[in-house]
């Protein structure tokens, strides 16, 4: 998603595609969910090094990016990632990073963003809820307000690397307000409940908050600020899942393309016939509006546009209904072999198919858009 026009960024990003190749190719996936894991430690603290997790913090906090446009960076990493499938709580300790560096008090949080940035420590964003769609400035988790600080109660699901994150950002009402809470998973009253997923590696949690108790520092930011600090984390994980999701979806096809031209029948390609070659072309017209959609998003979420919710949306919307369609149609295109568990197809669709739902579906983003057209006649 970003521009190679730099030595440094042309750096970067080989880097990071030989990073992966070497420490995160299919296989490495595919031994991680045997062992029923779902990242390692050590691999995670490794990529920090590379600099992902600093793309959106300011230099003063310890970040920093090679194109001053972290976000963008950020995305490319993210496109790289969908390249082999890879493990690591790359959104989730990016989004976390983000309301800690751009709340008002993000001094006093120097530490943890210390901590993050290095890999140390891993964090997650505690948003959605059981049964309920994507609503995240309206949460049924409640914080309220003691002598010392806040007692939170209620159940947040599809936490991404709960089980193995130290610390939880969780979004609860406190009153009529909304707010954000840095919670560590240690503290009496959490427990931790492991979901399943459809994804080989991803690994997703319930927490349980049974009267949790929290001193006034581990609100996160003002009352007045929260609203904006949600919506703008909102954005971010959904241009990076599209990003992604692009590079899913580009590996798939590019693969998909190489086996028919591979494969004959009756002395001629696959890739030869008519039908074929009518299906890649639509394939291959999703895909660009894919990419060029995440990177308008991209583009004005990094440039806090007054439409980047807007754009956020529509990528959102339009990436996580078509990279499934060109998904399955590979899958189709492979034949037999393309539905058994030996093809590492079934590992992208995983992916595909998982982020379809998270971060809001198609259908709420679709309605999302509706309103903001309506409300900007």
């Amino acid at each position: 998603m970003t521009a190679v026009d730099s030595p440094e960024k042309a750096l970067f990003i080989s880097t990071t595609q030989s990073f992966l190749q070497k420490e995160a190719p299919l296989s490495r996936v595919r031994e991680l969910h045997a062992a029923g894991a779902s990242f390692d430690p050590a691999w995670w603290r490794r990529a920090a090094e590379l600099g992902w997790t600093g793309l959106l913090v300011p230099e003063e906090l310890g970040g920093g990016s090679v194109s001053e446009n972290g976000l963008a960076d950020l995305a490319t990493v993210a496109e790289l990632l969908g390249k082999t499938v890879a493990p690591g709580p790359l959104y989730p300790v990016s989004v976390v990073l983000t309301a800690l560096a751009e709340s008002a008090d993000a001094r006093t949080h120097a530490g943890v963003i210390e901590s993050l940035i290095s890999g140390e420590t891993v964090a997650s964003w505690a948003v959605s809820e059981p049964g309920r769609g994507w609503a995240p400035l309206d949460p049924a988790v409640t914080a309220t307000a003691t002598d010392t600080g806040y007692r939170i109660d209620g159940t947040k699901d599809r936490v991404e690397a709960g089980a193995q994150s130290g610390l939880l950002l969780v979004v609860a009402r406190c009153g009529a307000e909304v707010r954000q809470f840095l919670v560590p998973t240690d503290a009496p009253g959490v427990r931790v409940e492991p979901q399943q997923s459809v994804d080989l590696v991803k690994q997703y949690a319930r927490v349980h908050f049974g009267g949790v108790v929290v001193d006034s520092a581990a609100a996160i930011g003002s009352a007045a600020e929260t609203a904006a600090l949600i919506d703008r984390q909102s954005q971010i994980a959904q241009v990076l899942q599209c990003a992604e999701v692009v590079g899913v979806v580009q590996t798939v096809f590019d693969f998909t393309v190489g086996w028919a031209l591979d494969r004959h029948t009756f002395g001629r390609p696959l890739a030869s016939y008519q039908a074929l070659k009518h299906g890649f072309a639509d394939m291959k017209l999703w895909l660009e509006a894919c990419r060029a959609t995440t990177a308008a998003a991209v583009a004005d979420v990094a440039d806090r546009a007054p439409t980047a919710g807007l754009s956020a949306s529509i990528a959102k919307s339009y990436v996580s209904e078509m990279a499934g369609r060109i998904v399955q149609g590979c899958v189709q295109m492979h034949g037999g072999i393309g539905v058994t568990w030996e093809h590492d197809l079934h590992l992208y669709l995983r992916r595909v198919t998982l982020y379809r739902s998270l971060f809001g579906t198609p259908e709420e983003h679709n309605l999302r858009v509706y309103d903001w057209e309506r409300s900007a006649k």
